[in-house]
């Protein structure tokens, strides 16, 4: 069954009408590539590169899958074996039981270290970096200053706690660093070998130039970010911009066994609730998922989406049972971008069913 593009280009239409969203891209394709379609709204063009923010993340998981079949490490190795002691020492402390030495790999991969997101860290004003961010002041987190006060914050909860997993972007900073010490390499590099340069990515970078303008701004409602030096300090948590063909071909690389035998993506959906309903989206290792709702398929088995969202309303899927692949950005940090492309990605998917 064909998918039509007036349901797309109306898809479309109804995510950039919302409500504090200026600017809209969605690429959607199939399997096979014999069918591609891209469209744009607002401040955005087809070929418009933008922050894709966590969705980084994936790309990370690929890093590290493709560092397993080198057997350069596994993910049930110990965090401080490739960290510098400082790092870990007194790093998870919950009810006076020092943890930090228990840390693996795949608990960090899998945001089921428990330890807390320094993103939500807050100061003596009772702001949050976000809150910062959100007020105009933009500044750079050094690693050294980030580790200091992750140890301030109290944990979530003991590292592979059955049944626990929290969201916290203190995980993917310590695999950033723990990437550059196997290889030797900075993280831009390992980027650019294992990834970019490796499947023919010409448009898409690690952000590290304030003064790169060529990214399309995000916003939160309706004040536009201006965060450069943030954006800079934030390599393997959300740091890497691209453009939607680029994410969407490096998605379906991911799912094809590129960067590691496609047959290891059942070990990934090792699923923890992240987010409760009504927003209801699964972390696996370093992968998330979202069910698609049970009405699409009321007959049939419960289907999901696999891949990743971004901060920034930045987000690529991939729909086995259609074998339809997502990608782009609502540029809106809100959530509400978010609910917007879901939300168009589902009536896609349902006129494919």
């Amino acid at each position: 069954m064909a998918i039509s593009e007036n349901l797309l280009n109306n898809c479309l239409d109804k995510v950039i009408s919302k409500k504090d969203i200026y600017s809209a891209v969605l690429r959607v394709e199939n399997g096979n590539g014999s069918f591609v379609w891209t469209g744009a709204r607002g401040e955005m063009t087809p070929d418009s590169k933008y922050f894709i923010a966590s969705v980084t993340k994936l790309y990370v998981t690929a890093v590290f899958m493709s560092l397993v079949e080198e057997q350069k490490l596994n993910l049930n190795d110990k965090a401080l074996e490739y960290l510098p002691s400082h790092y870990m020492e007194n790093l998870h402390v919950l009810k006076d039981v020092d943890y930090s030495s228990k840390i693996t790999i795949e608990h960090l991969l899998s945001n089921t270290s428990g330890l807390p997101d320094y993103f939500n860290r807050k100061d003596e004003n009772n702001n949050t970096q976000f809150d910062l961010l959100i007020q105009g002041k933009d500044i750079s987190w050094d690693i050294e200053e980030t580790i200091s006060y992750i140890k301030k914050m109290k944990p979530k909860f003991a590292p592979g706690k059955k049944g626990k997993a929290d969201y916290s972007d203190t995980n993917f900073l310590l695999l950033g660093k723990i990437i550059e010490n196997v290889t030797g390499k900075g993280i831009e590099e390992v980027f650019r070998g294992y990834i970019f340069e490796k499947i023919g990515l010409n448009n898409t970078y690690l952000f590290n130039d304030i003064d790169d303008k060529s990214p399309v701004g995000f916003y939160f409602k309706s004040k536009k970010f201006k965060s450069p030096k943030y954006m800079t300090s934030i390599s393997a948590e959300g740091g890497i911009v691209s453009t939607a063909d680029e994410v969407l071909f490096f998605t379906k690389e991911f799912f094809k066994g590129r960067f590691f035998p496609k047959e290891k993506i059942n070990y990934l959906k090792k699923w923890n609730l992240i987010l409760p309903p009504p927003g209801m989206f699964y972390f696996g290792i370093g992968i998330e998922k979202s069910p698609t709702p049970r009405i699409l398929t009321p007959l049939g088995p419960k289907n999901e989406i696999l891949g990743f969202w971004g901060q920034t309303g930045s987000f690529t899927w991939h729909n086995p049972d259609t074998d339809l692949y997502f990608s782009g950005t609502t540029n809106q940090a809100d959530g509400s971008g978010h609910n917007a492309a879901m939300t168009a990605i589902m009536k896609i998917i349902k006129s494919m069913l």
